[in-house]
């Protein structure tokens, strides 16, 4: 299993533009925070869905990364989102992901999106990432 701190360290590396930040990872599940400032928000003084997006796909990246070990090539091959209520603006936007099936070349997993702070969800994600063919679940070349 890989730590919060190596995957954290690997998505600086190689990820230099995301803002999201690894709050916990392991057990097939991952929290992640995405911080929330004017560049975030769209008229109407909500947070843009392309930030929730955004936000679902690294929970459900760095959860995958948790289980197989850093496996860079590992992408998003479906993300189907649902917004449920409008964030609140001035908070960070918090993704919870957990994973439902990790098989040999897929990943399923689900990610509840809430405003930092409260208990109400304002997005629900399920994705799917294809694992590259020679890696196993230990995330060894196989």
């Amino acid at each position: 299993m890989v730590s919060k701190e190596e995957i954290a360290e690997f998505v600086e590396k190689e990820f230099p533009q995301a803002k999201c930040v690894v709050l916990e990872v392991g057990g097939g599940s991952a929290t992640v925070l995405h911080p929330v400032g004017q560049a975030e928000l769209r008229p109407g003084g909500t947070v843009s869905g392309p930030v929730l997006m955004a936000t679902a796909d690294f929970a459900l990246y760095v959860a995958i990364l948790g289980e197989i070990g850093i496996v860079p090539l590992t992408v998003t091959s479906s993300l189907t989102i649902n917004f449920l209520r409008k964030p609140v603006a001035s908070r960070p936007v918090v993704g919870v992901c957990k994973l439902l099936k990790l098989g040999r070349t897929l990943a399923v997993g689900e990610v509840t999106l809430y405003s930092e702070g409260s208990d109400e969800a304002v997005a629900h994600v399920v994705g799917t990432y294809a694992i590259p063919p020679g890696v196993d679940r230990a995330g060894h070349r196989a």
